[in-house]
């Protein structure tokens, strides 16, 4: 199964530098920043067969991770 790279930078090319700058300059984006990659890190340990769980659990962390992205980017963009 090939895992796709659902990092910041990865999806959103265009705003690397911003995403450098809030991250450096905002204790909140800091934050949500830190927690969306624990989340994708986890969500991509279980999609390449690392760890096991329960279908739900792997559907209830991507929307997680998609509610939090969408967080980061509406920041990014108001930035």
């Amino acid at each position: 199964m090939i895992v796709q790279d659902h990092s910041l930078v990865n999806d959103f090319p265009a705003y690397v530098n911003r995403i450098q700058e809030l991250n450096l300059s905002d204790d909140t984006f800091h934050k949500m920043y830190n927690e969306y990659h624990e989340l994708d890190r986890e969500v991509r340990r279980i999609e390449e067969g690392i760890e096991n769980t329960t279908d739900e659990y792997i559907e209830a962390l991507k929307l997680k991770r998609l509610n939090l992205k969408d967080e980061l980017f509406n920041r990014i963009k108001q930035a």
